[in-house]
């Protein structure tokens, strides 16, 4: 073959600005590209030996080669092929716009569609240019009585193609970094990149530093391992069932990269438990247990596989930070693309192979994509049909998870409504009793006593006051403590108008108040508000402060606080905001004081109001205060000050 000079023809004269800035914004990229043609050269001859247009090896090994020298600048990647004859290298590589594994899929398609073609060799090659000055290929077809080609070019635009001096099929692409790429030589840098994008790709890649140093070898006794034998007194192996005394042990040789079988690839009968928890572990590198996961395999009407985990969620849903990693025939295109992935989906970890997909993912254009649109749907359906499913059949479990898994399916309900509408049946709640009822199930038992409210609490500890007394009523209420159940049980409201939640420490001393008869019991109640509310409001220099005074059933309780449902979740939105450390005297009248009139304290407090009640009054005030929300530092050095003194003038 006569050497040969030329310029590429291009479609377009700024392509290698739209490779660099816009097909491939990471530059890194180039290492997926040209691994995946190794891959798409073999699986196109492996086709052609199950069509018999190839007899293959009877020890074939089909494999990718990397090797890097950091000395000397330089990429290689080698396949073993289907190679490529100089006709075919002017028309796949001189001709930019032209897929070769377009044409293979084209002439093909009807005979065999076992494997698929990962990639495009046109452009997919060019990429190696983000990153080297010059490129080289050598190449061999597996046609009989090829010629080897070696072509190279500088810059991109300019080639020469010769006669080449490989003898073996396959293609070698050789790759002259320039100044800003040398780190892709480096053995730990090339290293991260190919487990980045090629951890999975259907064939094994290997790797090596050329300039690493060889060790000289050293004559050692070859030790044989003893596989299931017996040994006498001396210890020594003895003669087994088979005549056999020991068994070397096997020399496995160097380890590929990647795993060119991962588990989403087999049927969910084939894979293990275990197989499960080890592919998570070493793919999220996260060595806490997942509680559960989900197998997807799904051939029509479109080819998608994957498993998604769900992790044991944080307490804080805004924290949580899942990863979808999403491939294309093993090879991987991105993390968390939320055109194709439901949002909320986000909070999980998986993998999700969709074929179907392009390699390099537009994200503007699947965002009026129809058919991406019907995978995001399969994959929320899938997900809604194992957790509906769980709660049916498997609800000891599904209580179980509950507590971790709520904050994902909540925040799902609020995301995506196709999810909210399989989901809302299978929505459960712990009560004060620790046990896990529906919201039907809990309006049905408080009927009663509820006043069509559902009650809630958000803080055990905090609210213990308020549980106790509920709880001495016979009135249940529900254990919200996750960041996401406010904007929940608001969407909840929202969905149906007989809902309205309240939480515990609301206005709800209607509840737990005895009934007072007209006339002078009356008269004296109201008295005592007047009196004990100029008091407090003079004591705590806050003329907003209401002050009920109410006979409560239970004598032991003193004071409380209370604030309207509205203004408290106002709060609660506004400290979403970071507007923290307000009062809740700033919303005026709607935080209340409740002063129990059966109590001995309050009683003393209203008999000696002509007297200097100052340190009582400030105290019950702070335990209201204290049983609603933590206080500021400065009122709790104040309430620790005044508890001290208090003690002290007991002690006299």
């Amino acid at each position: 073959m006569s050497k040969e000079q030329g310029s590429l023809s291009i479609n377009s004269e700024n392509i290698f600005p739209i490779i660099k800035k816009w097909l491939y914004s990471d530059h890194d990229i180039f290492y997926r590209e040209l691994i995946s043609n190794g891959c798409d050269a073999i699986t196109k001859l492996k086709k052609l030996s199950i069509m018999g247009e190839f007899e293959e090896a009877d020890d074939e090994k089909y494999q990718i080669n990397v090797i890097v020298s950091p000395e000397n600048k330089t990429i290689k990647i080698i396949d073993n092929g289907i190679g490529m004859t100089n006709d075919e290298v002017k028309q796949y590589i001189n001709q930019i716009a032209f897929s070769g594994a377009e044409a293979f899929l084209a002439q093909y398609k009807d005979k065999t569609n076992e494997e698929q073609i990962i990639g495009h060799f046109g452009l997919g090659f060019y990429s190696a240019f983000m990153v080297a000055d010059k490129v080289t290929i050598d190449t061999l077809s597996y046609k009989a009585g090829s010629t080897s080609v070696h072509w190279e070019s500088e810059g991109g635009t300019e080639f020469e193609m010769a006669e080449g001096d490989k003898t073996t099929r396959g293609t070698e692409i050789t790759l002259y970094l320039n100044e800003d790429s040398f780190e892709f030589s480096n053995e730990f840098r090339a290293k991260e990149v190919i487990n980045k994008y090629c951890s999975f790709m259907p064939v094994e890649i290997y790797f090596t530093n050329a300039d690493a140093p060889v060790e000289e070898k050293k004559e050692e006794e070859k030790k044989e391992d003893v596989i299931d034998a017996d040994v006498d007194a001396d210890g020594k192996a003895v003669d087994t069932e088979d005549g056999k005394d020991e068994e070397k042990a096997e020399d496995k040789g160097p380890k590929p990269l990647n795993n060119p079988t991962p588990l989403w690839t087999k049927h969910p009968n084939d894979c293990t438990e275990e197989e499960y928890k080890e592919f998570y572990r070493n793919v999220f590198h996260d060595f806490k247990e997942p509680l559960f996961w989900i197998h997807l395999n799904m051939d029509y009407p479109f080819n998608l596989k994957g498993i998604l985990y769900f992790p044991k969620i944080n307490t804080e849903y805004d924290s949580v930070e899942g990863t979808i990693k999403l491939y294309n025939n093993q090879v991987f295109i991105a993390d968390n693309i939320k055109e194709v992935i439901p949002e909320f989906l986000m909070l999980l970890k998986g993998v999700i192979d969709c074929p179907d997909l392009p390699l390099n993912v537009s994200r503007s254009a699947l965002q009026n994509d129809g058919f991406v649109k019907k995978i995001s749907e399969y994959i929320t359906k899938k997900v809604a049909d194992k957790l509906s499913g769980m709660c049916k059949v498997e609800k000891e479990s599904y209580e179980k998870y509950w507590d971790d898994i709520s904050p994902f399916i909540k925040y799902g309900c609020l995301k995506d409504e196709k999810f909210r509408e399989k989901m809302k049946d299978f929505i459960i709640f712990k009560n004060l009793e620790g046990k896990y009822i529906t919201l039907p199930e809990y309006t049905e038992a408080n009927k009663e006593k509820a006043n069509d409210k559902i009650y809630y609490v958000t803080d055990l500890q905090q609210q213990s006051q308020y549980v106790n007394m509920f709880k001495e009523e016979g009135i249940d209420a529900l254990v919200l403590t996750h960041n996401i159940d406010q904007p929940f049980i608001s969407q909840l409201e929202q969905q149906d108008d007989k809902i309205h939640f309240q939480r515990i420490d609301a206005d709800i001393t209607d509840t737990f108040k005895e009934n007072v008869a007209e006339g002078e019991e009356a008269d004296q109640l109201k008295a005592e508000t007047d009196a004990l509310t100029e008091l407090f409001r003079k004591v705590l220099n806050n003329d907003k402060l209401e002050v009920k005074v109410e006979k409560l059933k239970n004598e032991n309780v003193s004071s409380m606080v209370t604030l309207s449902e509205e203004n408290r979740r106002m709060q609660d939105m506004m400290k979403m905001y970071n507007m923290y450390g307000m009062d809740p005297s700033m919303f005026g009248t709607n935080v209340t004081l409740v002063l129990n009139a059966n109590n001995k304290l309050v009683q003393y407090i209203f008999e000696h109001k002509e007297d200097d009640v100052t340190i009582f009054c400030e105290q019950l005030y702070d335990l209201a205060l204290l049983s609603h929300k933590p206080l500021d530092p400065e009122a709790m050095t104040k309430f620790i000050n005044r508890s001290n003194e208090i003690m002290l003038k007991m002690a006299k």
